[in-house]
Formats: C-alpha cells, structure tokens, sequence
C-alpha cells in the first residue's frame, strides 16, 4: 500500500519530504525524504541534508504527529559521513523539533549510534 502510494507522490526533490499513511506499519504516517549523495561536501550536501531533517519535520507538524523516528539519511549508500550526518541531524532536530513530543533515531549499527550519540 505504501509503495502504490509513493507512486502518486510523483517524486521528491533532494532536502524536501513528503509523506503517505503508514499502510500495515504501527504508525500513522511514513514521511519519504531524499537525502544528498555525498560528493566531498562542496555540492550542497551539508544544507541539503539539514533541508531533509527540516522538511520532514515540517511535514509531521503539519500532519499533526506527536513524535518522528529518522534513520542516519544519506549514510548508506549515498556515502556520507557518518560523524558529520550526525552532527547537521542533531543540530536540526535540536533547532527544528518544537511541537513534537519525541523525535529518535533509529540507526543501524554500532558506528552510527556512536556517532549520534557523540553528536547528541
């Protein structure tokens, strides 16, 4: 059901975020955001991903979410430095998160939790 939604949706921009229901999942709504492949920083990559973190926090206030869980955008396959990601990740959330009640992040290994955790 999410994916068919996806479809509608038509894309989404790098930085900006959309969101569709959360199908069979137990939550309400899964916001999609593009985050910026890394290409040694001087592309946009910094702002770009601040943008994925404000935007998608934007789209939950205004679906009227109480709380937001992020993965480590953009520190995949698209290359971007963990400690770094971090660093924009928290720093946005910490700027941007008034009217939610939590926000988390949900990382995938011991690396990237270390270097939340670091940033937080």
């Amino acid at each position: 059901a999410i994916l068919a939604e996806c479809r509608l949706l038509r894309g989404c921009a790098t930085g900006d975020a959309k969101a569709t229901t959360g199908g069979d999942l137990p939550a309400e709504y899964v916001i999609h955001t593009v985050g910026p492949v890394w290409r040694g920083g001087g592309a946009g990559e910094p702002e770009l991903l601040a943008s994925c973190h404000r935007r998608s926090l934007e789209v939950a206030r205004e679906l009227g979410a109480r709380s937001l869980a992020f993965p480590a955008i953009s520190c995949g396959v698209y290359g971007y430095p963990v400690a770094e990601a971090a660093r924009i990740a928290v720093a946005t959330v910490r700027e941007q998160a008034h009217g939610l009640d939590l926000v988390r992040f949900v990382l995938f290994n011991d690396e990237t939790y270390d270097a939340f955790a670091a940033a937080i």
